[in-house]
């Protein structure tokens, strides 16, 4: 037992604010402590390597702090941690909320203020799709996004040929007929979408699943124009066809070679027409 050390307990603590007056001084909120600099400080100083959160170093704290608190309690405390951030100016409102965001921990929208919710599969994807814009511009994530929608389908192709179920079969052939009467018309681009879902299903991955839904769906969707929608969607179906065709024939290779064409030329048909430098033959200006 320490006999020596100076403690206080709840009676000293009242009789000391109380009678006496003693006003306690929290003398670390005194102390200018910027958390990157420490950080650094640590990491080139003792090889310090840093761990994913706050109170993260153990498997204990992990397992309380990330998954006791939050599911059992519904106790968030990277919110305060924030919060701290945000009082002592080493962090803006709307950083921490890109933080929670990216964790997938923000709703908001429609003139309501934002607010730290729990993440779900979906909103955690669509945080780091929007940090992957920010990062490397539209254009270079489409192309990036597009080559991640080419290993996708065409995987799925691959697999549905081999080993689809006559439940898979028939909900693709479902998709496939509604996409035929959409042929020409505005509904048809929503057909389109529904007939690469139901193949991507097939793989039974949610990951991958909630993915297309994210960037695939979007991606098509944002289509330019068309001039010839009838030809454009003509060429689409029939494309679509011979893919189902090749997986009701158990023919991975020919379904994925149909893939792998029909992407190319859909992901070519959506590339906006660079600027010209030849005049306008119609401007007379």
């Amino acid at each position: 037992r320490i006999r020596t050390f100076p403690i206080m307990g709840t009676l000293g603590y009242v009789y000391n604010r109380v009678l006496r007056g003693i006003q306690w001084a929290s003398f670390l909120d005194l102390y200018d402590y910027q958390k990157e600099v420490a950080l650094e400080l640590l990491e080139q100083k003792y090889a310090y390597k840093r761990y994913p959160y706050k109170h993260y170093e153990s498997v204990f704290t992990r397992f309380y702090q990330g998954y006791i608190l939050p599911e059992k309690f519904d106790v968030d405390k990277r919110k305060l941690h924030l919060s701290t951030l945000v009082m002592s100016a080493q962090m803006t409102r709307e950083e921490a909320l890109a933080q929670l965001q990216l964790r997938g921990y923000v709703s908001g929208g429609q003139g309501r203020r934002p607010r730290a919710t729990r993440p779900s599969l979906a909103s955690i994807l669509r945080g780091a799709g929007d940090h992957l814009r920010e990062v490397l511009g539209d254009n270079e994530s489409a192309a990036h996004l597009e080559q991640m929608r080419h290993f996708i389908e065409t995987g799925a192709a691959r697999e549905a040929a081999t080993r689809a179920d006559t439940i898979r079969i028939a909900k693709l052939r479902d998709t496939l007929d509604r996409n035929f009467e959409a042929i020409g018309t505005p509904a048809f681009p929503t057909t389109d979408i529904a007939f690469h879902r139901a193949l991507v299903a097939v793989l039974g991955n949610p990951v991958i699943l909630t993915l297309h839904d994210m960037f695939v769906s979007d991606m098509l969707a944002k289509r330019p124009h068309l001039n010839d929608r009838l030809s454009h969607d003509q060429i689409v179906y029939e494309e679509h066809r011979q893919i189902y065709q090749a997986i009701l024939d158990s023919n991975p290779q020919i379904a994925t070679d149909v893939m792998d064409r029909h992407l190319a030329r859909s992901y070519r048909s959506r590339l906006a027409a660079p600027q010209s430098l030849a005049p306008d033959p119609l401007n007379r200006g």
